[in-house]
């Protein structure tokens, strides 16, 4: 498989490779909370279930598609620890820890336009990020959450860069869950960037008879339908690496 190559620009004189907001690989990420969840469902007595073909029944946590979700492109952090706060008029607002980073996060007016998401602060904050993207020719990267990380008290706005013809860092909104003021450490993974090429695209559809598709679902189950599951991550799966 062919390795393509992505470029962080510093933004900032100070910054190097073991600087807390150095990006890195987003498999670097991965919540503790995922780490050790079990792969297969247990009952109350904490024993494993047994389905009808023998084997124990897979979780989420068996399940490649999240785990690439996890473990694609690469991660930004916060480079100091973030608080917020409600203001004197009961307002949220933001206070950086560190002066050397004093705008790398800020405060916004509500996005006029735009749908506010259900839970969140009216109000909208913006990520500055420390560091510039730089793509080869005919790459983008898609700027997003990151992903499944449901844990985290905000969401940003998800965005795609040709970033093989822009690499200034720019803004990145996002909302924080109304009702939620604390302290953001330094460290916190904010944004996770997935670059992929430029390619375009016709759809099609696919209308089968209804014994066609029994058929292929009976085919599917006889294929991915085994004791203990991990078929699709065995024998398909085809693993991408970021470094």
């Amino acid at each position: 498989m062919k390795t393509g190559i992505i470029t962080f620009i510093a933004n900032r004189h100070w910054l190097n490779a073991d600087s807390i907001s150095s990006p890195k690989p987003a498999s670097k990420f991965i919540p503790k909370w995922y780490s050790i969840a079990d792969r297969f469902f247990k009952n109350e007595k904490e024993e494993y279930i047994i389905d009808a073909d023998g084997g124990k029944i897979p979780t989420w946590k068996s399940c490649p598609a999240i785990l690439d979700g996890f473990t694609s492109g690469y991660t930004l952090v916060t480079p100091c620890d973030i608080l917020f706060y409600l203001d004197q008029n009961n307002k949220i607002n933001v206070k950086i820890q560190d002066e050397k980073y004093d705008d790398f996060c800020v405060i916004r007016s509500r996005i006029d336009g735009f749908h506010n998401p259900k839970g969140y602060y009216e109000e909208s904050f913006a990520w500055v990020s420390d560091w510039g993207i730089s793509t080869p020719d005919g790459y983008s990267c898609i700027y997003l959450t990151p992903i499944n990380r449901f844990d985290l008290p905000f969401v940003n706005t998800t965005g795609i860069i040709d970033t093989d013809k822009v690499s200034l860092p720019g803004s990145l909104p996002f909302f924080l869950i109304d009702g939620w003021t604390g302290l953001l450490p330094a460290g916190t993974p904010y944004l996770q960037v997935i670059p992929f090429k430029r390619e375009n695209w016709q759809s099609s559809l696919q209308i089968d008879k209804a014994g066609d598709i029994y058929a292929r679902i009976r085919e599917s189950r006889k294929t991915f339908r085994v004791p203990n599951g991990g078929v699709y991550l065995n024998k398909f799966w085809e693993k991408r690496e970021y470094k």
